[in-house]
């Protein structure tokens, strides 16, 4: 056998220097990291680790056999102790006399918390009894493309037995439960010298006396399977050799922002929805072969694929060899129908008297040839990991048609899976969405204390947020910190001279590929200037013009256009101010930019009310804390203006407030916030003043 370069296999990362001092436990917790660490091993929220450790017992003070187990719904790269389960060892013993056969597995899943050690709120998951019963001490149950990609081969248990003979054994398909537990255990006890198994249509099982050897055989096996496929396929054409030709990366990229909000806007019924755009080398080389539609249309194998992909996706009728996005996006609405129309069949054929309610009909998963792989979900992490999956779903496919023929699960397995009761009762327990839920911003001026603030509002409701600004450095730090508070998944920051056409329509491509779509602008961007008339220059004028004028023309027509391509209505905010409507001394270039500013958005409300596009208006006034515009000159000249220092300016616009009060960057967040949310559904054409209270600028 051909010996693989290093980077083609697993490493083993053990560190016994590290892990050595660590209680069962601790090294539970270190295991499941590393092998969480590579998604060769395991992807996101898949497969699931245990130790069975020796705990005292706090009623009895005696020790006691425990089972910590991943919880439900955790994450092994991620996972913390706080993630495992407890459970007492005899207490799931004694589960067994409770056992009254396969058709009524399920529940058993309401005994396990019967089960609990020292009242360990995680719940445990499905996959419990297939770790409490192997009898050793350690068990690793991961997902990896290799393994998978025999698992779900016709020829599987043949491939297991040639490329691991006796030492790894093989199961056929059975829906994860507490049969299949039983199965494992009467595995184990009929093979004592097995170190493992894989489960037809499902992943891999190993089993040691120590954490260590626990992962170095699952890394072991890995590889064995890594390597057996590396040499088996070396020279073959995937997927029945390639049939299109990858467009470049630029057009890729117009065409995903073109085709993005179109679905996004189809695929957005009861909650909007969040888009994610893969177009690396695996995929491309699947979406451009002759065997693509026939295995896509199988669907995928693992049960964890499956859930996050759906029965099968949505294969694009599109020719990249002559690529017409026209007709592309003229065809899409018919594709989407059949697609929904397709489900709503599968979902009549498959359920059951219990069965719950159709859930959404549309695909997650949208293959096109030449161009790369988009998915759609609740939100954007989903919609990456649901891309991920069908990476490895692809893997998979590569691997077990180039040795035998590829199976997914049938039809009504796949079926009793996304519709199983125990799924359905999970869904039903998470929480609530908040208010932004799906909703995507694009904030300009973001760098800012106003744009800064308001981004950060939004991200706490649940939006997902592209920042821009002119200065790149401030941006990349407010990015930064923003994606620290709220994840690199929902923060995206594009460059932006506002003043720029081609900048502006580059952003808001790059907010559809990112996201699918935008709902929501904060038209932010600006400067501030002070001077005598006489004094203002031509350049003065033109700058604040085509900062505070043209530009919110720019960013505005192009989220109308983006907008109304979704179809979904939208919400756009100006962050003008209070000069737009009250004049100010020295300063008639900036009052009437803010001034032009303010009767745009008047139009617009007009020109987007029969799409659903709310347009408002937010008016600050003497906001100094944390604006860049009242630094350097704005701040001196507003000083002069008033006959007054730099630390007596900001008590002087209390002051002069009816209020008596400071305006802050948050007081105008939260009023943008208010005008995009749905608490302002019926409002629009309007203007907020948050100025403390200024008679001079009240509207009426």
């Amino acid at each position: 056998m051909t010996k693989l370069p290093e980077n083609k296999l697993l490493q083993n990362l053990w560190d016994e220097v590290r892990a050595g001092p660590m209680s069962e436990s601790e090294r539970l917790l270190y295991r499941s990291n590393l092998l969480g660490s590579d998604k060769r091993v395991t992807n996101y929220g898949g497969g699931n680790t245990s130790a069975k450790v020796t705990e005292t017992d706090p009623l009895t003070g005696k020790p006691c056999d425990v089972l910590w187990v991943k919880g439900s719904g955790g994450d092994l790269g991620s996972i913390t102790l706080s993630g495992f389960s407890t459970l007492y060892m005899d207490k799931l013993e004694a589960l067994k006399g409770l056992y009254r056969g396969p058709e009524h597995e399920d529940e058993m899943v309401g005994y396990l918390p019967h089960c609990t050690f020292n009242l360990n709120p995680r719940a445990a998951s499905i996959d419990t009894p297939l770790h409490a019963y192997v009898p050793k001490a350690h068990v690793d149950h991961v997902h990896p493309d290799a393994i998978i990609a025999i698992a779900a081969s016709a020829d599987s248990w043949a491939i297991t037995q040639e490329i691991f003979g006796d030492e790894i054994g093989w199961l056929p398909w059975k829906r994860p439960g507490y049969e299949l537990g039983l199965w494992l255990e009467d595995f184990c006890r009929k093979n004592p010298d097995a170190k493992g198994v894989i489960l037809e249509s499902h992943g891999l099982f190993t089993w040691a006396d120590t954490a260590k050897e626990c992962y170095e055989l699952t890394i072991e096996t890995i590889n064995r399977a890594i390597a057996w496929f590396e040499n088996r396929t070396a020279g073959h054409a995937a997927f029945g050799g390639a049939i299109h030709t990858s467009l470049d990366e630029d057009a890729r990229n117009t065409i995903a922002s073109e085709l993005m909000p179109a679905i996004r806007g189809m695929v957005s019924g009861a909650q909007h929805m969040v888009g994610h755009f893969d177009d690396q080398p695996a995929v491309l080389e699947f979406v451009n072969t002759a065997d693509m539609p026939a295995l896509a249309a199988l669907g995928t194998s693992c049960p964890d694929h499956f859930l996050r992909t759906k029965i099968c996706p949505l294969v694009v009728d599109f020719d990249p060899g002559s690529p017409d996005v026209k007709a592309l996006l003229d065809g899409l609405a018919s594709s989407v129908a059949a697609y929904r129309e397709n489900y709503a069949a599968y979902y009549e054929r498959c359920k059951h008297d219990n069965s719950p309610a159709m859930r959404d009909p549309n695909a997650v998963v949208y293959l096109v040839p030449g161009v790369g792989l988009i998915t759609f979900a609740k939100d954007k992490a989903t919609a990456r990991i649901s891309a991920e999956f069908y990476v490895n779903a692809i893997n998979v496919m590569r691997g077990a048609s180039a040795v035998s023929e590829y199976r997914g699960l049938p039809e009504q397995e796949a079926f009793d899976i996304e519709y199983w009761l125990l799924e359905e009762a999970k869904l039903q327990r998470m929480p609530k969405p908040k208010s932004l839920a799906g909703r995507v911003a694009l904030v300009t001026g973001a760098a800012g204390g106003i744009g800064s603030a308001t981004a950060e509002r939004f991200l706490r409701e649940g939006a997902c947020v592209v920042l821009t600004d002119i200065d790149e450095q401030a941006l990349k730090e407010t990015k930064a910190e923003l994606a620290r508070r709220h994840s690199a998944d929902v923060v995206k920051a594009v460059a932006l001279d506002v003043t720029d056409e081609a900048a502006v329509e580059a952003a808001f491509a790059k907010a559809a590929r990112e996201f699918g779509g935008v709902d929501l602008l904060v038209s932010n961007a600006g400067i501030a200037s002070s001077a005598p008339i006489e004094e203002t220059s031509l350049d003065l004028w033109n700058r604040n013009m085509s900062i505070l004028s043209t530009g919110y023309f720019l960013v505005s027509r192009a989220a109308f256009r983006l907008m109304k391509s979704q179809g979904i209505g939208g919400a756009v905010v100006f962050v003008a101010s209070k000069n737009g409507l009250a004049a100010s001394p020295n300063a008639s270039a900036y009052c009437t930019a803010k001034a032009s500013e303010i009767h745009l958005a008047r139009c617009l409300a007009l020109e987007g009310a029969s799409d659903g596009i709310r347009v408002n208006v937010v008016n600050p006034d003497a906001v100094l804390r944390g604006s860049r515009i009242w630094s350097g000159e704005w701040l001196d000249q507003r000083a002069s203006t008033y006959d007054t220092d730099k630390e007596g300016l900001e008590e002087m616009y209390r002051q002069r407030s009816l209020l008596k009060r400071t305006v802050l960057p948050e007081d105008i967040a939260e009023a943008t916030y208010f005008l995009v949310s749905e608490a302002s559904a019926k409002s629009t054409g309007n203007i907020l003043n948050v100025d403390a209270g200024n008679v001079q600028a009240f509207t009426r």
